[in-house]
């Protein structure tokens, strides 16, 4: 850091396995990466690339390699694994992942329907060749699962073999572990939160007020997901207590 402060939480250090920042990467230039890199590449843990977007986006090797360069791990979107499934294109994917050099693969089913022991057996494979992060929760505001669900899926998950799971918000946090309105389904994760350990999940919250939320629940070194990349360095003062949002949560007078 720049200078000294008193009664700074403390965060765990990189390459960390707990307070990760996962940043959502919607589609940004080779050159967008590294100016982003130059500021806020020491507080990002995990790139993932959206949905889809590395089928469309171009110099997508050059793009990769700035991350792999700058030593942050990137991953392809879940829908992205969803559209290889949905084709029949399995063995393809894992071939698109060696060509790429993918450490992690994300597996998820928020856009079609899998059966869950089929999810769990894509699990199992994938993790023989890289970690898997999977993620649990529909991308449809209808489907709401109830607490104990989601707790069955999120362990069998993990028993499965998945690093991480992810609690499904999408990019917007308006689905999935939050209702409509972005508002936290307080009851949910206070349910989740008594059989699944908060280091295993990462948290979808795209939004400064669910970030807050969360930050203040579990602390500085919660694992957060879907960050912007000009939210990186924001959500960093959150977990420190250096802004206004957080700022008496933290501090020991």
């Amino acid at each position: 850091m720049n200078y000294i402060l008193k009664n700074i939480p403390e965060r765990t250090q990189k390459p960390r396995v707990n307070g990760l920042t996962m940043v959502m990467d919607k589609g940004l230039s080779v050159r967008e990466v590294e100016d982003f890199l130059e500021v806020a590449g020491p507080h990002a843990d995990i790139i993932k690339l959206g949905w889809s977007t590395s089928y469309v986006t171009p110099n997508l090797e050059r793009k990769l390699k700035v991350y792999k360069d700058a030593g942050i791990p990137v991953y392809f979107g879940g829908t992205l694994f969803e559209a290889f499934i949905i084709r029949n294109q399995f063995d393809d994917y894992r071939r698109i992942l060696d060509k790429y050099g993918m450490e992690l693969a994300e597996v998820s089913d928020g856009s079609i329907e899998i059966g869950h022991e089929e999810k769990c057996e894509y699990i199992r494979k994938l993790s023989e060749q890289v970690t898997v992060i999977s993620e649990v929760g529909s991308k449809d505001a209808a489907k709401i699962l109830a607490p104990y669900k989601w707790i069955n899926l999120m362990q069998a998950e993990i028993q499965a073999g998945a690093w991480k799971v992810i609690a499904e918000a999408r990019e917007a946090g308006n689905v999935g572990i939050f209702r409509d309105s972005g508002e936290v389904r307080q009851g949910l994760i206070d349910e989740i939160l008594t059989q699944i350990p908060a280091e295993t999940i990462i948290w979808e919250a795209p939004q400064k007020a669910q970030q807050v939320w969360f930050i203040k629940l579990i602390g500085s070194n919660i694992n957060l997901g879907n960050i912007a990349p000009s939210d990186v360095i924001p959500v960093e003062t959150l977990r420190l207590g250096l802004r206004s949002d957080t700022f008496d949560h933290f501090l020991n007078l």
